[in-house]
């Protein structure tokens, strides 16, 4: 009879990813500063994963009070407890409003345009839009000024977590692990195997679009065709 392992929580530290990635160069680590630059290589390609689009286990669900008055929100009010948190903020997908009955209502997105062109910031209601100004401390814009006290909800993408040292494990799904490793032996392939380059590059970037494809949400799309019908 066949044996199957009792676990299922097969996880690579920074160190063992390192050195897969070397030898898919056709490499080993033999001093400190090769797995000194894997590891910085490393962060580079995860920030780099920030352009690719939602990556869903970095949105976090946020809660934050909304006194009358108020037309935004920025720092500690927005994310996080300290002035400089917020800067982990890629992008905020959803926005809603709940109000003292706890009645949720959705808000639209709008343009830095259409935010500065309302000639009357303050004018006073349940807020209904939003823009979020994407700087390096990032303020969320809200029109019209809140009327009275509301619960602000929204999730945000924020920044993958650092490597850190390198015994420690990536926070990713287990799914991405082999597009991280891969895509790790791209980036040293450009540093020290740049023959192979073409051919890592392939493999990456195909199995970081498995992964992303797996990483969506599975919901019915319905589409309903708008009728014009002239001269009625």
């Amino acid at each position: 009879m066949p044996t199957y392992a009792p676990t299922a929580n097969f996880d690579l530290s920074i160190d063992d990813i390192a050195e897969e990635a070397y030898e898919r160069c056709g490499l080993q680590i033999r001093s400190g500063y090769d797995i000194k630059t894997a590891r910085r290589s490393l962060n580079l390609m995860l920030a780099e994963w920030a352009n690719r689009g939602l990556n869903l286990w970095t949105i976090q669900k946020q809660e934050k009070t909304l006194a009358a008055n108020t037309t935004e929100l920025t720092a500690a009010n927005l994310f996080g407890a300290n002035a400089n948190d917020s800067q982990q903020i890629v992008d905020i997908t959803d926005v809603i409003i709940r109000d003292s009955n706890n009645n949720d209502f959705s808000t639209t997105s709008i343009s830095r345009a259409t935010y500065w062109n309302y000639a009357v910031k303050t004018t006073s209601g349940r807020p209904t839009q939003y823009y979020f100004e994407r700087t390096i401390n990032p303020t969320l814009y809200l029109y019209p000024a809140a009327d009275s006290a509301y619960t602000l909800i929204y999730y945000a993408l924020v920044r993958m977590k650092d490597s850190g040292d390198y015994t420690n494990n990536n926070e990713i799904p287990f799914r991405f692990l082999p597009c991280l490793t891969a895509g790790l032996a791209y980036y040293i392939s450009m540093k020290r195997t740049p023959d192979r380059i073409g051919m890592l590059k392939q493999i990456y970037e195909d199995e970081f679009q498995r992964a992303a494809d797996q990483d969506g949400e599975r919901t019915s799309l319905f589409l309903t065709p708008k009728t014009y019908l002239p001269g009625v």
